[in-house]
């Protein structure tokens, strides 16, 4: 069955939904809608996100508070919570589910990219458990922040569409104001949601699963003598090029669960989520990652986890015989090291300026690593002042002082210039190019925490869009936010983020 017709976006519709995740069968979801809120009001429409996906701008400045708060239904949309499962640090989980979102529908863009449009935050559902279904200020912010800012680093992400306040409150381990975040994305497709129906011995729902993603994710291999296990090679190169990208920019994810990786590549679920200050292999924020499984190291070799778990649930349709399934499903799970290893290496030769590439490369990103640790040096300004570095050498003193023991970064310097004289670009030209992957700008964890903390005690939002606008353009020099790129005095340090359920 053809769950993906065409149907580009119209203008003068608030929304022009095609919803071919709710033609699934019914096994996939249940239908249910948002619970209305008391109070809705704004808190910032994402213009140029609603402008790609071919939405009515003014009509959603005039009405977006009713209909991103679930108060008011847009013509066209299906709400529904999606069926998944889960391993959750590590133990596994027959039932999650949209526990609190709910998926109005789904768009083509204006590039002809289908994209879901779902309410997190709006109330519960059947997979709610004993939760309210609600979101508190707090984690609406810090995913619409966080989100925005992945997608202007270049990495693959969900995305904010809108933020509002629903004028009532949210009880956790304190009374918090309510608010829903409109996450975009190109799918909510999970790991999990394979896991979910592979749990019960349900092939065929499986099958019917694998079928929709490759029509919507990856319709090149449609073709493919074995769909089903190019189909997992792709999810396997995709992921692992995605966590390379988490580790250029020094992001941890914070809570790698099966039910937080996407088939569709894109990185999703900002709850303890934050950036590293200094440089820490073993960094864990997450405050309930109490042994480390999600630190920033451990990604890759958790991502290959996960993959081996979806691997699970495809091979009943890699072939009839099962020893030959669970042999292919093996053998692609294997490249996963080398497609990752190739990528974080590429990224960290861009990263220190190089353009080609030599067989001692490795070994040199790994000893300025080293001395970032043992010097506990800022992640994000190493990199952008070392661009200055590439340019001029008189830019090593600033670069040096990022570390604990400057006289220390000599010799590294040394060998990373005796490196760059093989290279064919100019200073300028380099200096240019390192710029352009090292971030001068990442909602750091600090900013992000002062900007909930006035948005929740103040009402105040004016941090909040000051750290939208500066991570928006995050590799420009922005003189008027030059107090965003440093890092945070003693007393400001953020030791720990939460998950916000």
């Amino acid at each position: 069955m053809n769950y993906l017709p065409p149907s580009p976006a119209k203008d003068g519709d608030t929304f022009t939904f095609d919803n071919s995740y709710a033609r699934l069968p019914q096994q996939f979801f249940a239908r249910v809608e948002p619970t209305p809120v008391a109070e809705p009001w704004m808190i910032k429409l994402n213009k140029p996100l609603a402008e790609e996906l071919g939405l009515d701008v003014a009509a959603l400045e005039r009405e977006g508070a009713e209909v991103f708060s679930g108060n008011r239904l847009p013509a066209g949309a299906e709400p529904l919570a999606m069926a998944y499962a889960g391993h959750q640090f590590g133990t596994f989980v027959p039932q999650l589910g949209d526990g609190r979102a709910i998926l109005l529908g789904e768009v083509i863009d204006r590039n002809g990219t289908r994209r879901d449009i779902q309410l997190k935050g709006p109330g519960q559902t059947p997979f709610s458990r004993r939760g309210d279904g609600r979101a508190a200020l707090g984690p609406v912010l810090r995913e619409y922040i966080v989100s925005e800012a992945m997608y202007a680093l270049g990495i693959p992400t969900t995305r904010a569409l809108a933020a509002v306040v629903t004028g009532q409150p949210v009880y956790r381990e304190q009374i918090l104001p309510g608010a829903i975040v409109t996450r975009v994305a190109g799918s909510h497709i999970r790991v999990g949601t394979f896991q979910f129906y592979a749990a019960r011995g349900d092939t065929a729902s499986v099958k019917v699963l694998a079928d929709y993603a490759i029509d919507r994710h990856y319709p090149d291999i449609k073709g493919d003598a074995r769909p089903y296990l190019a189909f997992f090679k792709a999810v396997t190169a995709q992921q692992a090029e995605l966590i390379a990208r988490w580790l250029h920019v020094g992001f941890i994810h914070g809570v790698m669960n099966t039910d937080n990786m996407t088939v569709s590549g894109e990185t999703i679920d900002f709850g303890p989520c934050a950036f590293m200050d200094a440089y820490d292999p073993k960094k864990v924020f997450s405050s309930i990652d109490q042994f480390g499984r999600y630190a920033y190291a451990s990604q890759p070799a958790i991502g290959q986890w996960n993959l081996a778990r979806l691997a699970e649930t495809l091979v009943p349709l890699f072939d009839e015989d099962e020893a030959t399934a669970v042999e292919m499903a093996n053998d692609a799970l294997g490249e996963y090291g080398a497609i990752f290893q190739r990528h974080w290496l590429d990224g960290m030769r861009r990263k220190i300026g190089l353009q080609s590439s030599e067989e001692g490369d490795l070994d040199l990103v790994q000893s300025l690593l080293s001395a970032m640790h043992q010097g506990e040096a800022d992640f994000t300004l190493t990199f952008r002042r070392l661009c200055d570095c590439a340019g001029a050498p008189e830019a090593d003193v600033a670069f040096s002082a990022l570390f604990a023991s400057p006289l220390s970064t000599a010799s590294w310097l040394n060998d990373w210039r005796q490196r760059l004289s093989r290279e064919t670009t100019t200073p300028d030209e380099r200096r240019a190019a390192m710029k352009a992957v090292n971030p001068a700008y990442i909602p750091r964890n600090h900013r992000i925490e002062q900007a909930i903390v006035a948005a929740t005690e103040d009402a105040d939002f004016s941090l909040f869009e000051a750290l939208v606008d500066v991570t928006a353009k995050p590799y420009e020099d922005q003189p008027q936010f030059a107090a965003y790129q440093t890092p945070p005095v003693p007393e400001e340090v953020v030791q720990r983020t939460f998950c916000g359920t």
